[in-house]
């Protein structure tokens, strides 16, 4: 008996009366594997199917065999599933378990989904970006073309309220507790670490474990990189009775599964995972989890185009997750490596990928779908729009999408593919130039993990090598190596499937030819010096390892990148050819005539170029250099060196500052003059007053107070005298300058003799900014700052009077500074 059991009965008649429901259930309470076949018997089924989305393949298998297994059968018979490289269906499936990918193509090809009388969507919680659009195409499919589909949103750690919101007012269902109690320990670092390294505590905390708990041992670790070094790390540290088993999604099929099974009798296992393990299995034997608290995540970046994996902290419904590993089967403990209190500190939820994944395959089914925008759909977290117009300007460069955002013909047929667009892309164009089994390879090895994995060099074409049994490997799993061939089958179609004259053994070149067609933004030119560092086509740096073979090439395709900001680490590319470059991409490289500042010559020289986006390949001299090719480069040469190159005068720099004040006080009825803004709109205000200057001497002669008035239109220029006046007359009548460029400023310094009887602070900028008063001695030196005039005679002059008058006998100190005279100089003498 199962948690969820208790809940199934209400379930079962709810969806009888309605078609929508969300149900939370906590880890352990069989959810993934009772639901399904509670509503085999259902009514509303009318000889259709269920279909169930699993946001993983190893889940999806798992779930499959585990309900079949419940039934006496095997799986493929009442039960199914489809993943992208196995496939378990038959006439008589009767529930299909799918990743997230198939679901929107079977949607996509049956908008009605007329095999369907339910779609399940499994640990919703992940927030996959697939399962979002999934949820989003069948909620439009259920409203507008099947009222009687039911749909049923499933998690364990569900925020609930964001997705009610956009299915409205559904029923909620909640299976309260989980199988069995978990003990929590946390296990944080102690505070005598400055920076303890995350294998030595995960190490610590599995002895202890295994030393003061009995059953089988779960750890969760960030990635498959820390699982072989604490794998390593426990080496000749655990008794022979502990089978180590690692598990995550790089492992060839027949390992996953072993970790996943029961230990041997007389053994407990000690299983190292990723987040894969999270959900949706039952490992069996396990009571112990170890949590280290990290998770990798994609982090897409829409200004580069590339993918980064960020390594984090977990959140807390992930946390609460990994703890429900240890009581599936019975009570058991669960070890955190971090403190009580920082638990209260961690993220309730782990962001949805859609807002930091890569859409373009999302944008370009929402294309196919007919949604040019992502206003069309509901969703529960909308795509941003950086991420979305990126996604649009790579599909429209891959001639997938029109300039109106509708799907092209090129775009269809990328799309019935079921790869990502730039895979697709390559692809088919790769059919045209004779490659199609070439690229097809490619595409099904670049749309898995890397086949050889880390450490095994960047280049492709080795492989190509493996897949095609050209060259041998103990570690791959020979099941993977079998589906990825059949996907490569599948991708070069029948054109190029074996019917036609067979390919000869591609050349690394022609690898690199056919990566540069799907990955145009991450062609790599070699750098000078001896570490192999490229500049690539979207601007940004890449840098192979030193020992790696591709290293010797100049010109290289990155197909896989680490996208870190300042310099990615390369992991798949291809060495390439200029020429071939130069002939697959001429309609996206660009040839003009450019300027540059030469600051041994002092002047500007001039070329033409020609590039591929960031990367010049090739330039000459222009012997004729047009005044506006001289503008370009000294507005580069300023740029370069900073605005204050330019010949800035006092009062150019007063000016700037006193814009600046009525910018902050008038927002939006004044221009932005700080040197950025200033910098970033040279064209605009400079340009115009560089005309007869080529040489940087020059530039001496240039009235950069004619070119910041520019900037203002004659009303503002009238108003700018008036709200910010360069000098404010004073009570002896002598005019003294502002200085707007002070700290603290405006400031206005005056002895203060010259200012008796002056009561009222001056105010600028429409009587919003008091004028700070610097009074000085007779010797101008200061005596006091302040913006009350009248607060300073009355509480602060008093004691000035009495500290300074012994020093400056000669001038005036009178006792009410309110009525006396204003002057300059001393005493004046009385009249004869």
């Amino acid at each position: 008996m199962l948690p969820i059991d208790h809940i199934l009965p209400e379930l079962k008649q709810t969806l009888e009366q309605t078609t929508t429901a969300l149900l939370q259930a906590p880890p352990g309470a069989g959810k993934t594997t009772r639901v399904p076949l509670a509503l085999l018997e259902a009514s509303w089924l009318k000889g259709r199917k269920i279909l169930m989305l699993e946001p993983r393949r190893l889940a999806a298998r798992s779930a499959a065999r585990y309900m079949a297994l419940q039934l006496g059968e095997q799986p493929g018979q009442t039960v199914g599933y489809r993943t992208r490289l196995d496939t378990r269906i038959s006439g008589t499936t009767r529930i299909e378990v799918v990743t997230e990918g198939i679901l929107t193509r079977l949607i996509q090809n049956d908008p009605m989904l007329e095999e369907y009388a339910a779609v399940l969507f499994d640990e919703f919680h992940e927030r996959s970006l697939q399962a979002d659009l999934g949820l989003a195409l069948v909620r439009e499919t259920q409203e507008a073309l099947r009222e009687d589909l039911r749909v049923l949103v499933m998690s364990a750690t569900l925020d609930t309220a964001p997705i009610a919101r956009m299915l409205g007012d559904v029923p909620v269902l909640t299976s309260e507790g989980r199988a069995f109690p978990v003990e929590v320990f946390y296990r944080p670092a102690p505070s005598a670490q400055r920076n303890p390294r995350l294998v030595d505590q995960v190490v610590a905390v599995i002895n202890e474990a295994l030393a003061q708990q009995p059953g089988s041992v779960l750890v969760f670790l960030p990635g498959a990189g820390e699982i072989h070094r604490v794998a390593q790390a426990l080496v000749g540290q655990v008794a022979p009775d502990v089978v180590v088993a690692p598990l995550f999604g790089n492992l060839d099929t027949a390992a996953q599964d072993q970790a996943i099974a029961p230990a041997p009798e007389g053994s407990r296992k000690l299983v190292l995972a990723t987040a894969i393990a999270e959900t949706s299995l039952t490992i069996e034997g396990v009571r112990v989890v170890v949590d280290s608290g990290q998770q990798r995540r994609a982090v897409f970046d829409p200004n580069s185009g590339m993918t980064r994996l960020v390594t984090g902290r977990v959140s807390k419904a992930s946390a609460e997750q990994r703890k429900g590993r240890a009581g599936r089967v019975e009570p058991g403990v669960c070890y955190r490596l971090w403190s009580e209190s920082e638990q209260f500190g961690l993220a309730d939820f782990t962001p949805p990928e859609i807002r930091e994944a890569d859409l373009a395959p999302l944008v370009l089914e929402l294309a196919q779908w007919g949604a040019r925008t992502p206003d069309k759909l509901v969703w529960i977290d909308p795509p941003p729009p950086a991420h979305w117009q990126q996604a649009v300007e790579l599909l429209q460069w891959l001639d997938m999408l029109g300039d109106d955002g509708a799907i092209t013909g090129h775009g269809k047929s990328a799309r019935a593919l079921g790869i990502h667009p730039r895979l697709a892309h390559m692809v088919i164009l790769g059919r045209s130039l004779g490659l199609g089994r070439l690229a097809a390879e490619l595409a099904a090895l670049l749309e898995d993990r890397d086949l050889l994995g880390p450490g095994s060099g960047a280049d492709m074409h080795e492989r190509i090598r493996v897949l095609r049994g050209e060259r041998g490997s103990q570690r791959i799993d020979t099941r993977r190596l079998q589906a990825l061939s059949q996907q490569a089958k599948r991708l070069a179609g029948p054109e190029t499937g074996g019917k036609s004259k067979p390919e000869e053994v591609p050349t690394d070149t022609e690898v690199g030819r056919l990566l540069a067609l799907a990955y145009p933004d991450r062609i790599g030119k070699r750098r000078s010096g001896d570490t192999p560092r490229y500049q690539l086509s979207n601007g940004k740096g890449a840098v192979l390892r030193d020992d790696d073979g591709l290293a010797r090439h100049e010109w290289l395709v990155a197909a896989d990148l680490d996208g870190k900001a300042k310099e990615a680490t390369i992991y798949l590319a291809a060495p390439v050819d200029l020429p071939v470059l130069e002939s697959d991409l001429s309609a996206h490289i660009s040839e003009e005539d450019e300027a540059e500042w030469d600051d041994k010559r002092g002047r500007v020289v001039a070329r033409r170029s020609r590039r591929l986006g960031a990367l010049l390949l090739a330039e000459k001299p222009l012997d004729k250099v047009s005044p506006e090719l001289i503008q370009q480069g000294l507005l580069a040469a300023i740029r370069r060196k900073g605005l204050d190159s330019l010949p800035w005068t006092p009062a150019a720099r007063q000016w700037q500052a006193r814009v600046a004040l009525l910018a902050k006080h008038f927002p939006g009825q004044w221009p932005d003059v700080s040197d950025k803004a200033l910098t970033e709109a040279l064209e605009q205000w400079l340009a115009p007053f560089l005309t007869g200057i080529s040489r940087w001497s020059e530039l001496a002669r240039l009235n950069l107070q004619n070119a910041l008035n520019s900037l203002l239109e004659y009303p503002q220029q009238q108003q700018l005298a008036e709200l910010a006046p360069t000098a404010l007359t004073i009570p002896t009548g002598s005019s003294v300058d502002v200085d707007y460029t002070a700290e603290n400023g405006p400031v206005l310094a005056a002895k203060l003799q010259a200012l008796f009887g002056w009561t009222k602070t001056p105010e600028v900028a429409g009587g919003k900014v008091p004028v700070v008063i610097h009074l000085l001695s007779p010797a101008r030196r200061p005596l006091a700052v302040t913006a009350d005039l009248g607060s300073f005679w009355v509480n602060v002059y008093p004691q000035v009077r009495k500290d300074t008058r012994g020093r400056y006998p000669k001038h005036p100190w009178p006792e009410d500074p309110l009525t006396a005279e204003a002057q300059h100089g001393t005493k004046k003498r009385p009249a004869r």
